[in-house]
């Protein structure tokens, strides 16, 4: 088993290589500029990689690179091999990558925790204190109603 230090080396080098190749290389229209490798993670035997990637466009875009990237496989995969330099070249998986979207998501999230707090902001505006300006007890309150119950004043 490798360590995790080639092992991300591998992934790095993975990462530039097939950037690298897309952007000059391979003449698939499917991939065009609008594929962008985020991350590339390998397993701790050296045997397989995971490439993450994005891509800018629609859902139709997005499948026709999906499409381009698992057709130019192989060739991405000789390419790693050759730069790499490694016993075993590792199989090539193209995941998309979620972080858009999560990122998305947050984003929507968060504007709608904004306008909650706005609205909250509107209602308490010309509200008062329910039980004044200062709500906790004091130790001198305290102190004025023990001596209140002891002196028979309070009312049994």
């Amino acid at each position: 088993m490798a360590d995790n230090a080639r092992a991300k080396r591998l992934a790095d080098l993975i990462r530039e290589v097939v950037a690298q190749k897309l952007q000059r290389g391979i003449k698939d229209p499917r991939l065009g500029s609008h594929v962008t490798i985020t991350d590339t993670r390998v397993t701790g035997d050296l045997r397989e990689a995971t490439v993450f990637y994005t891509v800018y466009g629609d859902d139709e875009e997005r499948k026709a690179a999906a499409a381009g990237l698992e057709s130019a496989k192989g060739i991405l995969r000789s390419e790693v091999g050759r730069a790499a330099g490694v016993k075993f070249t590792p199989t090539l998986t193209f995941v998309a990558d979620a972080l858009p979207d999560t990122a998305r998501t947050i984003e929507d999230l968060l504007d709608k925790a904004r306008q909650s707090d706005a609205k909250v902001r509107e209602a308490s505006a010309g509200a008062s204190y329910a039980g004044g300006a200062d709500p906790y007890r004091k130790p001198a309150d305290d102190e004025a109603a023990d001596a209140t119950d002891t002196d028979g004043d309070a009312s049994e």
